[in-house]
């Protein structure tokens, strides 16, 4: 049956206005059930940590539960596979962080792209990693270990979170741009390399400042150096690396992101969620307790930060020659 145009037309502008309170509904029905955030890393970890931290907040904020899973390996690539691998309906979010722009150079081969397969939903946290050692190790500050790691090649081991992540590349750049020699020992996440760092199993870890800190101020790790431009709130003594080595900094960003195709009105309300529970003063003391910082961002500009932060490490990558172990 021929449709008359001036009907079509109705018919056509009706169908557009429904698809938009349809949108709009959807929106503010959004979420109607918990959301699920992916945490690439190990349970009792900085990132872990935070994210449960700032989960129970928007938990609060968005009447749903945010649940974290926690799926490691392969130096988060685990993780963010099943988070882009999820239907884009705004139930699964993941956990980003630095490590996510650097695997996109380190690995040769990954399963998806990230900067290409995820929405940037917001940022949350910018912090320092911090220099640890053992408390055998005879360094009391950052030229004093570059002494000993040249008087004594090959007898550091330095550990990580996983090949890839900022921990990791953080003392890669120490090594390009000191010149000394340290073996690198990834773990599947923070929390086993603390343990093998606590019982002097490696000798030194560039990890996370909320991983370190209460081990730092109980004495049982001694910091050297943090990789910031500046000095850390919660360690205010420690100097930044930077103040031995010019040039060095390295910081840590952390943010979330969804599945590609994840409606922008769920993206919306999940910023929208993620920025007011960060102008809260009591999170924003909790972050300061950790060394961060509140990080509001748009979707937009966290999306210059990952695409700006990818470029910077690839560079660091190829020149310093690591690989994903």
């Amino acid at each position: 049956m021929r449709v008359p145009r001036r009907r079509f037309l109705h018919l056509g502008a009706g169908a557009a206005a429904f698809a938009a309170v349809s949108r709009i509904a959807s929106a503010q029905s959004y979420p109607s059930r918990p959301i699920h955030w992916i945490v690439s890393f190990t349970a009792g970890g900085p990132n872990d940590t935070v994210a449960r931290i700032i989960g129970q907040y928007l938990s609060e904020r968005l009447g749903q539960q945010v649940l974290i899973e926690n799926k490691v390996g392969a130096g988060g690539n685990i993780g963010m596979a099943a988070v882009l691998s999820s239907p884009p309906d705004g139930y699964t979010i993941g956990f980003a962080a630095p490590n996510n722009a650097i695997n996109a150079t380190l690995y040769e081969k990954l399963p998806f792209d990230f900067v290409r397969d995820s929405v940037p939903v917001a940022g949350t946290m910018l912090l320092t990693n911090v220099m640890v050692v053992h408390p055998d190790v005879p360094a009391k500050t950052v030229a004093e270990f570059i002494a000993y790691a040249k008087a004594n090649p090959g007898k550091i081991n330095m550990a990580s979170s996983g090949s890839g992540t900022s921990v990791h590349m953080s003392g890669e750049l120490f090594k390009v741009m000191t010149g000394i020699h340290m073996q690198h020992v990834p773990y599947r996440g923070s929390a086993p390399a603390m343990q093998d760092l606590l019982t002097n199993r490696v000798q030194v870890m560039f990890d996370n400042l909320p991983g370190s800190v209460e081990h730092i101020k109980a004495g049982t790790l001694r910091a050297l150096g943090v990789t910031a431009g500046k000095r850390a709130a919660p360690i205010p003594n420690v100097p930044t690396i930077g103040e031995t080595v010019p040039g060095y900094e390295a910081v840590v960003w952390y943010g979330i992101v969804a599945p590609k195709g994840t409606p922008t009105e769920s993206v919306n309300v999940l910023n929208a969620a993620v920025n007011a529970v960060l102008a809260d003063p009591k999170l924003k003391a909790r972050l300061a307790e950790l060394g961060g910082e509140a990080m509001p961002m748009t979707p937009a500009e966290f999306g210059k930060l990952i695409a700006s932060e990818t470029e910077k490490w690839a560079k660091v990558v190829k020149f310093s020659g690591a690989k994903a172990e």
